[in-house]
């Protein structure tokens, strides 16, 4: 069955389909460190939306799974490929088909890369405005398929308020053309919405039209305090956000994840146990806002640094967007990734450091500390994360819950964290869910076992 599935591909797709053992192996795999069990059937590398019409109406006639795949960063194994499935790849449809400054939108295919995304829109004075740390790796289609945030969404959204429409491409290979071009829009049940973080459970979103912004007036100033420890850090963020003031970017990092990406960068060593939060604003204001926040910080105990312009604050937010680079010199990683209301950030790193000293684990933690998304890091040695690194990472997510958090802020599901969705759902509400899903995909045939366990 499976060499006349691939034997169908081949004759609608040609040599667009990809069996060598290079492409099925990395097909298996994201950025988590999971790999899903057995050998996919091939890769299609789609290169139209014709193309993964055809796959589709061949994986519903053969009764044969599909995932769909951007360029792989996800965190939670959410586009990993098993044995028996067909890994479809996105990556190649990454054309913009239209920019329309005047209407503050944009209509492009899911290959395209979030930064050069930003870079071709730039000329046009806009740009979209979702920043995950991963911008430059990462695809649109994958920012939209996980929900993605990042650095700036505290202030500028996350990718949920930035599309207005998507192109989806159902199991049986019927496509819908959901959402609108206008700013308001309600005509009926926001399909949209439910598609956005859906993690291809629900169809292969195949275009999207985005919703841009101005580029923004004024300057960029940024900063960076140290602090004695991380809960005076967390608490300083947490009384930023009291005071009324909106920084573009708050970023939060505890003493070990600062001291590793210092040693990758080659920079002076840190002060042991210090933990850093670098601040953005911007705008017609960003100065007096940077000043009234280091006010902010200065009383709270932070060594505030402010940059003399952009070169150097650019500088001192690589030292953030290093991270995930650092962690991989410590060992292997789980990273996690929880939101809790701003105000219970101090009160999540003292759960984070119960749970390190309980479990005698290393968990570098590293924050958006403006809208007060986590993500610990579990560090251990071998391939295969050890049970005691599920079993704290159930404690650190039963935290999180507690505060009136959510399992995750913009990583997914995936696979790693389906067996705590009904936890956070609750059992009516997960079934609804997957429920919907069903109606999509009758067969059960998009990314089958993500999200939903069963």
């Amino acid at each position: 069955m499976s060499a006349d599935v691939v034997a169908q591909l081949r004759a609608e797709l040609g040599d667009r389909v990809d069996v060598s053992p290079a492409a099925l192996a990395a097909a298996r795999a994201d950025k988590s460190g999971h790999a899903a069990s057995g050998t996919p059937l091939a890769v299609v590398h789609a290169a139209c939306v014709a193309d993964v019409r055809a796959v589709m109406r061949i994986a519903t006639a053969t009764r044969t799974p599909v995932v769909p795949r951007g360029a792989g960063t996800g965190l939670a194994g959410g586009a990993n490929t098993g044995g028996g499935e067909i890994a479809l790849s996105l990556r190649a449809m990454d054309r913009i088909l239209e920019i329309r400054p005047d209407d503050l939108l944009a209509v492009v295919e899911p290959g395209i890369l979030n930064a050069d995304l930003n870079a071709l829109l730039e000329p046009h004075g806009v740009w979209w405005a979702p920043d995950p740390a991963s911008r430059a790796i990462s695809t649109v289609g994958g920012n939209i398929a996980t929900g993605a945030g990042g650095l700036l969404c505290a202030k500028y959204g996350v990718v949920r308020d930035a599309v207005l429409g998507v192109d989806l491409v159902l199991a049986d290979g019927r496509l819908l053309h959901l959402g609108h071009r206008s700013v308001k829009g309600v005509t009926g049940l926001d399909l949209t919405s439910l598609v956005i973080g859906s993690e291809g459970t629900l169809g292969i979103v195949v275009g999207a039209t985005l919703k841009l912004r101005r580029l923004i007036a004024g300057e960029r100033v940024t900063l960076t305090a140290l602090f004695d420890g991380v809960r005076d850090a967390a608490a300083a963020s947490a009384a930023v956000t009291a005071s009324g003031i909106q920084p573009a970017i708050m970023e939060l990092m505890d003493a070990t994840s600062l001291a590793a990406v210092h040693r990758l960068l080659s920079l002076p060593v840190p002060t042991p146990g210090a933990a850093q939060l670098t601040v953005q604003t911007d705008g017609p204001v960003a100065a007096d806002e940077a000043r009234a926040i280091a006010d902010v910080l200065r009383a709270l105990g932070g060594r505030v640094r402010v940059a003399a312009d952009d070169e150097e604050g650019e500088t001192l937010l690589a030292v953030r967007r290093a991270l995930h680079p650092a962690m991989e010199t410590l060992g292997t990683t789980l990273v996690e990734d929880v939101s809790v209301p701003r105000s219970a950030l101090p009160a999540m790193f003292d759960a984070i450091a119960r749970i390190e000293r309980e479990y005698g684990l290393v968990i570098p933690t590293v924050a958006h500390a403006g809208d007060g998304n986590l993500h610990p890091n579990f560090v251990f040695e071998g391939p295969d994360v050890p049970e005691v690194v599920w079993t704290a990472a159930e404690d650190l997510f039963r935290a999180a819950l507690a505060l009136g958090g959510t399992l995750t802020g913009e990583h997914g599901i995936g696979v790693l964290k389906r067996r705590w969705l009904a936890d956070e759902l609750g059992d009516d509400q997960w079934r609804l869910q997957r429920d919907i899903a069903r109606v999509f995909d009758p067969l059960g045939i998009l990314n089958p076992g993500k999200v939903f366990a069963v």
